[in-house]
């Protein structure tokens, strides 16, 4: 298979070192696709751990305080609107996971791919911008929630041996350190492809916690026989009206991030096998995950697409590059060889200490992700997908398909720009008080 063979199915902004250049022709082969990658063997299943595991994963730590600011009646409700757009617009997104023919077009490995392929031009940097600080805001987020949870499991053991009346500081700054080092060796993991097990093991963990979280819950009313919240949300007696108003937006921002596993859905398509079609599989994995996040509700996932993206432009821009492009295979016990590359070590790295310096100066968990809820969730959960598939479905301008669609895009910008009006306000209350790299908690 020569190199004009390999490219004919690709979209022309992948580069040729993602195909074997070196495998036969493959149509009817029973070990690869037609694009000349291994077979893709994913299932329903396989694609719904995924999902669960990027949802879950991240909405079930701000979701009871996007509820409380809501309250038990928008909260749910406002919930459930955003999995039914969530829902929608994935699948939407799924059905242009091939341009132009849905059967043999060329394939959309990424979501820049499909950006491309049907908008091109200034929109693909855009997203190529906000995919990038999504993914690195995700990172500093999560380092914080990790170490505010460690940091409460220390408090409550204090508690627990001293006594609810001392005071238990704790040094929440160690804790994002070590958070950081772990994270510099789960970055070295290779992407999706290769980790079906992992989000398996990481779907049965977010279940797990979300449980032992609803599962505390219900000790703790049952403990004091009353429901806490109210049914309008946080009362103007505690905050003011202002305040009340920003909590709503930001709460919105939240909820946004809460549903937000846009960034991961091409790679997840790129794991389905296809048969049968990779759009049925996906609208169902979509179906069954976002149904149990919402049951529920009621670092390595997320940073893979950057990663990815940076490594492929640093090949590309120094092809001959020996520290860029060498590979070490390592032996690991009885499980394989590990493929070491210097740069892809080198690079990881200094992106986790990055992320992890900016949680210890800034570490607010909810201001951060209200944000990116707020500024990802319009233009890559609803703005791109929705434009992709009239692109792709060639909808008529002005029909009542397209108006219905301009309705969605305009509503959902609303709500994105409220939600993020509402995080920026949170954002400058806590800075009032706060000082930089502060390691009391």
């Amino acid at each position: 298979m020569d190199v004009n063979s390999a490219e004919k199915n690709q979209h022309p902004n992948n580069q040729v070192f993602d195909v074997s250049i070196n495998i036969p022709p493959q149509d009817g082969s029973k070990c690869f696709d037609d694009d000349g990658r291994l077979k893709r063997t994913g299932t329903v299943w396989t694609a719904s751990a995924h999902i669960i595991t990027a949802v879950i994963g991240s909405g079930v730590l701000s979701l009871g305080w996007a509820t409380a600011q809501l309250g038990w009646i928008a909260g749910p409700a406002v919930m459930l609107l955003f999995a039914l757009v969530t829902y929608y617009t994935s699948t939407l997104l799924a059905a242009c996971y091939r341009s132009g023919d849905p059967i043999n077009g060329g394939r959309n490995y990424t979501y820049t791919d499909a950006v491309s392929a049907n908008l091109g031009g200034f929109k693909v940097k855009l997203c190529g911008l906000i995919q990038s600080v999504t993914v690195f805001g995700v990172a500093v987020s999560y380092t914080i929630a990790s170490s505010i949870r460690l940091a409460n499991i220390e408090r409550s053991v204090c508690f627990h041996k001293n006594g609810v009346e001392h005071p238990c500081p704790i040094k929440r700054n160690l804790y994002m350190i070590a958070v950081g080092i772990i994270e510099i060796l789960l970055s070295q993991i290779l992407p999706s492809g290769h980790l079906g097990w992992m989000s398996g093991v990481a779907a049965v963990m977010s279940l797990c916690y979300s449980s032992i979280e609803v599962g505390l819950g219900i000790a703790k009313i049952k403990e004091t026989g009353k429901i806490r919240g109210s049914l309008t949300g946080i009362s103007t007696s505690t905050v003011t009206s202002t305040q009340e108003l920003w909590g709503w937006f930001q709460a919105l921002g939240v909820m946004a991030f809460a549903y937000g596993y846009f960034l991961v859905i091409p790679e997840i398509l790129d794991t389905i096998r296809s048969a049968p079609s990779v759009p049925k599989t996906m609208r169902k994995a979509s179906l069954v995950s976002i149904a149990v996040a919402t049951i529920v509700y009621m670092h390595t996932v997320y940073c893979q697409p950057l990663f990815t993206f940076v490594e492929k432009k640093a090949v590309e821009k120094f092809p001959n590059s020996q520290f860029i492009r060498r590979e070490f295979r390592i032996p690991i016990l009885r499980l394989g060889r590990y493929k070491l590359n210097f740069f892809r070590l080198v690079w990881r790295t200094i992106f986790v200490i990055v992320t992890t310096v900016i949680a210890m100066l800034l570490p607010f968990f909810i201001d951060i992700i209200g944000l990116l809820g707020a500024l990802n969730f319009w233009l890559l959960m609803v703005y791109f997908p929705v434009k992709i598939y009239i692109k792709q479905t060639n909808i008529t301008k002005w029909s009542i398909r397209w108006v219905l669609f301009q309705i969605l895009i305009v509503v959902c910008l609303i709500v994105s720009v409220a939600a993020a009006a509402g995080s920026v306000a949170g954002f400058v209350h806590d800075l009032k008080s706060y000082k930089p790299f502060s390691s009391d908690f």
